[in-house]
């Protein structure tokens, strides 16, 4: 029944090699071809109902003129005119199947949040809690809302610790049917049921430690390196800039390992001022404030001088009936490949649910085989990233595709189920 769903006018990002999943050029299955949508009019509401069907969270970055690089074969869909209500992108309003005045260097792309980053950022590391829920942001009540959410909160935005937590003003809030321990990455990893409601209450107000960071670049996990201080977001010098410094910067925002190290304004030049110099991490810090750097706002630098990152992102997948379900593939030396659940069990599924923002594991299963090189991986279940595990092919030499492994995660998957069946019943 799975296949059959899977492959009805369901929609894929691709080409980037940083954010997996969810970024990407826009591509559309119809009548057995994958097929690209055409940038006329492509606008927020239309990457809004992409990235909604495919379960990411809202869009980050709406793409034209194939910034992901051009498609080949059918341009199914132009003039694409989404409300944002839609369930898929086969609902909205278009000139037809294969209709289209377009060449594919109009394909159109975007940048949704990743599941791991559907909490609202603190611009300040301080603010209400916002969840992206039922497709919207909904301010948590404070309400069963306590000190071990506060910190998960604060750690998935890469804020530090959490100081206070407080409740302010009111209103409609989203009451979270959480229990967290303190030590999750992220709120989904709490242990939660689906069957939150809304009541009139005081909005959950969190006051974190540090100062968050963000990449201004191409997509979430690269960039130039930009620290929100003093009310703006101001950038950091290159001087001694290394992988370590990089790699506590990815860390931060939960975008796995640190690939580069970009020197001289490689993502151009920031605007306002330049907060950190001569900054030398170890690269196990929690937070890049907390490395040596020379005091606030204290250089010898000018922005032509701009640090940048290039961090690994989400170089996991998983190939079957949803984001959160599916065949593990790994990105390695330029193709995907699959992992032989010789020794795959749910440590390794934890791990991947971690990296992928999909909640927690709750099974593993076999989706069919893959094809490319197969890797055979061994995790503790604490591991933030699949990186950080034991890696090897030795192992695996003795696998075959019929051995691929897979995972359940927890998040979302029946709704998303619920989606694809409506989508191919019209």
């Amino acid at each position: 029944m799975f296949s059959k769903l899977f492959w009805c006018n369901v929609v894929r990002l691709v080409g980037s090699r940083s954010d997996g999943y969810c970024t990407g050029r826009v591509e559309i299955y119809h009548n057995g071809e994958w097929g690209t949508v055409c940038d006329d009019g492509w606008d927020n509401n239309d990457a809004n109902v992409v990235c909604k069907q495919l379960g990411c969270g809202p869009p980050f970055i709406v793409h034209a003129s194939a910034y992901f690089g051009e498609g080949t074969g059918k341009i199914w869909l132009d003039d694409v005119g989404c409300s944002g209500n839609e369930k898929s992108l086969s609902e909205c309003y278009h000139r037809g199947f294969g209709t289209h005045n377009c060449e594919h260097v109009e394909d159109a792309g975007v940048t949704c949040y990743r599941k791991s980053q559907q909490i609202l950022p603190f611009q300040s590391c301080n603010g209400y809690v916002h969840l992206y829920h039922n497709w919207g942001w909904s301010v948590l009540s404070y309400n069963g809302f306590d000190m071990n959410a506060a910190n998960v909160a604060c750690r998935q935005m890469g804020c530090g610790p959490a100081i206070s937590l407080s409740g302010y003003s009111s209103g409609s809030t989203l009451l979270p049917d959480l229990s967290c321990s303190g030590s999750e990455f992220s709120l989904m990893e709490c242990q939660h049921s689906n069957s939150w409601t809304y009541q009139y209450g005081y909005y959950a107000y969190v006051y974190c430690s540090d100062y968050p960071v963000r990449l201004t670049g191409p997509s979430w996990c690269a960039g130039r390196v930009e620290i929100y201080y003093n009310a703006a977001w101001q950038t950091v010098c290159d001087d001694g800039w290394d992988l370590n410094d990089a790699q506590v910067v990815c860390s931060q925002l939960n975008c796995g390992v640190a690939v580069a190290a970009p020197h001289s304004a490689y993502f151009g030049k920031g605007r306002d001022k330049i907060l950190l110099d001569d900054v030398a991490c170890m690269g196990n810090e929690t937070h890049l404030t907390r490395c040596s750097h020379r005091g606030y706002l204290d250089h010898n630098c000018s922005h032509s001088q701009d640090a940048g990152v290039i961090c690994s992102g989400e170089k996991i997948r998983l190939i079957g009936p949803s984001r959160c379900s599916g065949r593990v593939e790994i990105f390695n030396n330029g193709s995907w490949g699959t992992v032989c659940n010789n020794s795959w069990d749910i440590n390794e599924a934890r791990v991947i649910c971690r990296q992928l923002g999909c909640g927690t594991s709750l099974s593993v299963l076999h989706f069919g085989e893959g094809i490319g090189e197969i890797n055979e991986v061994t995790c503790t279940g604490s591991e933030r990233y699949l990186p950080e595990c034991s890696y090897s092919r030795d192992g695996a030499q003795n696998c075959n595709h019929s051995q691929d492994a897979g995972v359940i995660c927890s998040g979302n998957v029946f709704f998303l189920l619920n989606v694809l069946v409506k989508t191919c019943s019209n």
